[in-house]
C-alpha cells in the first residue's frame, strides 16, 4: 500500500486501535502497519490473540492492556499509549460489547443496554475528550458507528439498542469535530453487514438475502473498513471533519 510517490500513506504516524485483537480492529491494526504506521494494540480480555497479533506485526507495535467500560480503564489507556508511543497521532475507538453471539445473546435487554453504553458510548466519549486534550496539531480521531443509525433504522430488540448507542457516538463525534477543529480531525467510520463473527455464524438463508439486496452483491469484510480507516487517516483525507462514512456496499436503507 503506497501513495503515487511510493511512500506509506501511514507513515511514522504513531496510532492506537481498541479493540485490536479481533475482527475489524484486528483489521484495521494490521492494515495501520502495513501503512506505515506504528501501532498500539488495545484489548482487553483476548489475552491470546492479542498476543499472537503483536507477533505478527512485529516489534514496535505495543500491547495496551485496559478495561474501557471504566474511567480507570480509559484514563490508563491513553496515559499507557502516550508513555509506550511518545505521542499519539490516531486514535481508532474500536472498542465494542458483543452482545449478539456466545452467552451474552442471551442476556436481558437492560444489560445489553448497559454494556453498549458503558462501552460503545462512554468508553469513545472517554478516550476520545481525553486523547484529543494531549493530541498534535494534525491529529485524528476515528469512532466507530453503524450505517443503520445513519439511515433507516432496523426493526429488532437488538438493533433497537444498536442504533440508539451508535447514533448517540455520531452525535458526539461531530460536536467533538467541531470542538476540536482545526488542530484534530474526528470522523465516524460505519459499517453496514460485515462478515465478522456474527455474519459468519448467521443463517444461511440469511446470510444470502442480506447478500442479495446489497448492490455490490456481498457482506462487506474487516478489511473493507480497514481500508477506509486507513485513508481518513491519511493525508488525502485531511480537509475531512465532522463526517459518517457508510461501509456498506451500497445499501441505502
Amino acid at each position: 500500500m503506497t501513495t503515487q510517490t511510493g511512500e506509506l500513506p501511514l507513515a511514522g504516524l504513531r496510532t492506537v486501535v481498541t479493540g485490536a485483537s479481533s475482527g475489524i480492529g484486528r483489521a484495521i491494526a494490521v492494515a495501520f502497519a502495513a501503512a506505515g504506521a506504528r501501532v498500539g494494540l488495545g484489548f482487553w480480555q483476548s489475552s491470546e490473540a492479542a498476543h499472537a497479533l503483536a507477533g505478527e506485526l512485529g516489534p514496535g507495535h505495543p500491547l495496551l492492556r485496559a478495561d474501557l467500560s471504566t474511567p480507570e480503564g480509559c484514563e490508563s489507556l491513553v496515559q499507557e499509549a502516550f508513555a509506550a508511543l511518545g505521542h499519539v497521532d490516531v486514535w481508532v475507538n474500536n472498542a465494542g460489547a458483543d452482545v449478539l453471539t456466545g452467552e451474552a445473546g442471551d442476556w436481558t435487554a437492560e444489560r445489553k443496554l448497559q454494556a453498549l453504553l458503558e462501552l460503545d458510548l462512554k468508553g469513545t466519549i472517554r478516550c476520545s475528550r481525553t486523547v484529543a486534550a494531549r493530541m498534535r496539531p494534525g491529529g485524528c480521531i476515528l469512532n466507530m458507528g453503524w450505517d443503520h443509525a445513519t439511515m433507516d433504522g432496523m426493526a429488532g430488540d437488538d438493533t433497537q439498542l444498536h442504533a440508539a448507542v451508535k447514533a448517540a457516538v455520531l452525535g458526539f463525534s461531530k460536536s467533538l469535530a467541531r470542538s476540536v477543529a482545526p488542530d484534530v480531525r474526528v470522523n465516524v467510520l460505519c459499517p453496514g453487514w460485515i462478515e465478522t463473527a456474527y455474519g459468519a455464524g448467521a443463517d444461511r438463508a440469511f446470510y444470502a438475502e442480506i447478500a442479495a439486496g446489497t448492490p455490490l452483491g456481498r457482506w462487506g469484510t474487516p478489511e473493507d473498513v480497514a481500508g477506509t480507516a486507513v485513508w481518513l487517516a491519511s493525508p488525502g483525507a485531511a480537509f475531512i471533519t465532522g463526517q459518517a462514512v457508510n461501509i456498506n456496499g451500497g445499501a441505502v436503507g
